[in-house]
């Protein structure tokens, strides 16, 4: 659990496991770098895990700007040079995808393997929506929409499973632990611009995960990158919507290890 100066912002990270190929882990909006606990702890054996948390986002600094998806971009660029972690396996959810894909394609000799988890390459579809329950979240607190959000970020299955009803107040209350800050990091990825034309500059091998239930990025996001991601495998995780790094770890953890193994 350390703490970096990263383009005037105090960004928090830790490091687990200690191999010799170095994963970095770059969650969703709305979370932290605690959504990856179960991958963490199924890789740390074999690679060195670093993982962080976003700018105005869990436990790294609330700035005043610099929200916007190429600012982040350039913030991950320092964080791995600030490290020495490069050539490094990036992952990426949602958020974190849309800075892995301007990596990946921009930095090419930083990354070794990309893995796009539930994210996309286009603008955001659902703008007016978000819009809405940002300017909730502005009046009213995270507490006022846990409701909506949790729908947008769980499928069905997690979300009507009664054997899982503690996991779902877990990650409730983690959702609502944001303060009103957090729409400074909303406005960053309801206004990102699209990144399509740069998929074809994504040469390393590229795994892309999406649940079959996500309401967020839909799989057609996930179809259309890997349609224009020449060296990219497509695997879709069963019964799981937006975050399914938490809904079903076990198929994700494995489509991530098989996928590594691969890598050469």
């Amino acid at each position: 659990m350390s703490i970096i100066k990263i383009n005037g912002c105090d960004y928090y990270f830790e490091i687990h496991g200690e191999g010799s190929e170095t994963i970095i882990l770059s969650h969703g909006l709305l979370w932290s770098s605690k959504m990856f606990h179960k991958q963490v702890a199924a890789l740390k054996s074999k690679y060195r895990i670093l993982t962080y948390d976003h700018r105005g986002q869990g436990r790294s600094e609330v700035t005043s700007s610099g929200y916007g998806m190429d600012q982040l971009y350039t913030d991950a660029v320092e964080l791995i040079e600030e490290l020495q972690a490069g050539p490094i396996h990036f992952g990426g959810l949602s958020m974190g995808g849309f800075v892995g894909i301007r990596l990946a394609a921009r930095r090419p000799d930083l990354v070794k393997s990309l893995i796009l988890m539930e994210t996309s390459a286009q603008p955001e579809p659902n703008t007016f929506k978000y819009q809405l329950l940002k300017n909730i979240v502005k009046l009213l607190g995270v507490k006022s929409v846990a409701g909506p959000v949790m729908k947008i970020m769980f499928g069905d299955a997690f979300l009507s499973d009664p054997s899982r009803e503690d996991e779902r107040e877990l990650w409730k209350n983690e959702l609502t632990s944001n303060k009103k800050s957090i729409v400074k990091a909303v406005d960053g990825v309801i206004s990102r611009k699209g990144v399509e034309n740069e998929l074809q500059d994504i040469k390393c091998p590229t795994l892309i995960l999406v649940g079959d239930q996500d309401k967020a990025t839909i799989p057609e996001k996930a179809e259309f990158m890997h349609k224009n991601i020449s060296n990219s495998e497509l695997k879709y995780i069963k019964n799981a919507g937006h975050t399914a790094c938490i809904e079903e770890p076990e198929q994700y953890n494995n489509a991530i290890i098989e996928f590594l193994a691969s890598v050469k």
